[in-house]
């Protein structure tokens, strides 16, 4: 089994924290949404002998495109893969899009059902107006409320993001930003602790003192609360920043970080087959020029040994599953087995790592600190 991610490449604002690639001019999305159609076509041949599990519509913000927009785009897949028989389609949706075309006469939740959607990632971050404003996203607290209350009435397959470690947001109000997500019944939740990346503009506020810089403690309780919290509702907390009632892992996701192969549709998407990973150029008015020439303009890498075990490190300690050590003898040998075995004793000791049915996984304590843990793991070329 494979999935196929498409990158849409428009927002109506930048979020302040956000560093992936998009565009908040949409004079181009129409012909975008052609050389997606386009790409696919060109890259069918991939999957030829796998068929599509999951299909994943990322941004960007995809909610943006209509229906029709993203119907044309599902059903080119079904054109020229192999779809399995209900596959898993999740649209990642913003609060604002989805409430702005409600109304008596239209219902855009059942115009996504009827054309296969069957799982929606609403990006709400918060339910406080102050960390919205701090992060300038397009929506209010209220159309957070809103749409959430009425896409629970179409979706039993939802999840909300949720960002963590906001400054000055206290730990009380992060408790209840869990316990108003947990108040719709929802499946699923992502949560992230806010990140500075390079040449965003949360850096640039930060460096000026107009916003305060993050806090790593801060981060870590409010990381802890938000385990806390879901466990006792019921949650599996099934990747670092991903939890889930009992059958709605997400498996788009999870695919990638059992290592299973998939396809990134669009501007800056990146894709895997196993040997080698590939990313799409960070341009939409080149990356539709090159499509239109029939020319899918990535970048590819074959990946080396190392390469490969330390993703299979990197996904692994990130997960529920954690790192099989049979699987490690069996796909780099004996020695990468013994080494590894070797590196973690100092983490164990600290138990910030264990073993368990010859399988290394993180302790809760360890979790906070998983990706430091895991690059001390890897191995060097």
């Amino acid at each position: 089994m494979s999935g196929i991610y498409i990158h849409i490449p428009f927002c109506k604002q930048a979020c302040h924290y956000c560093d992936f690639h998009f565009s908040t001019n949409f004079k181009q999305k129409d012909t975008l949404v052609l050389a997606l159609a386009k790409e696919l076509e060109l890259r069918k041949l991939e999957f030829k002998d796998t068929k599509v599990e999951t299909i994943y519509f990322g941004g960007g913000t995809p909610s943006v495109l209509p229906v029709k927009e993203l119907d044309f785009i599902i059903k080119a897949v079904y054109k020229y893969y192999n779809v399995i028989e209900n596959p898993e389609i999740t649209l990642e949706a913003n609060p604002d899009d989805l409430i702005q075309v409600k109304n008596e006469s239209y219902n855009i939740y059942q115009d996504y059902l009827d054309i296969g959607i069957n799982r929606l990632s609403i990006g709400v971050q918060s339910f406080f107006e102050a960390d919205l404003k701090l992060m300038n996203r397009a929506h209010n607290a209220e159309e957070a409320k809103k749409c959430i209350a009425e896409a629970v009435k179409y979706f039993d397959n939802i999840s909300i993001d949720l960002i963590y470690g906001i400054p000055n947001a206290t730990n009380q109000q992060w408790l209840e930003n869990i316990q108003k997500a947990l108040s719709f019944g929802i499946s699923h939740v992502s949560s992230y602790a806010l990140t500075v990346e390079p040449k965003t503009a949360l850096e640039n506020l930060i460096a000026k003192g107009k916003i305060d810089n993050v806090n790593d403690e801060l981060a870590q309780e409010q990381f802890f609360i938000l385990k806390d919290e879901l466990a006792k509702n019921g949650f599996e907390h099934y990747e670092l920043s991903n939890f889930a009632k009992p059958g709605f892992y997400s498996k788009n996701n999870s695919a990638y970080w059992l290592g299973k192969p998939y396809i990134g549709i669009g501007p800056s998407a990146h894709s895997f087959n196993g040997i080698s990973r590939s990313w799409n150029i960070k341009n939409n008015i080149k990356y539709i020029k090159s499509i239109q020439d029939n020319i899918v303009p990535n970048e590819i890498e074959v990946l080396t040994k190392n390469d490969r075990f330390n993703e299979t490190v990197m996904t692994g300690l990130r997960t529920i599953w954690g790192i099989s050590l049979d699987k490690i003898e069996t796909n780099f040998g004996l020695d990468y087995k013994t080494e590894l075995l070797n590196q973690t004793e100092n983490f164990i000791k600290e138990q910030l790592l264990y073993i368990e049915n010859s399988t290394i996984k993180m302790t809760k304590k360890g979790q906070f600190l998983c990706d430091g843990i895991a690059s001390q793991l890897f191995k060097i070329d």
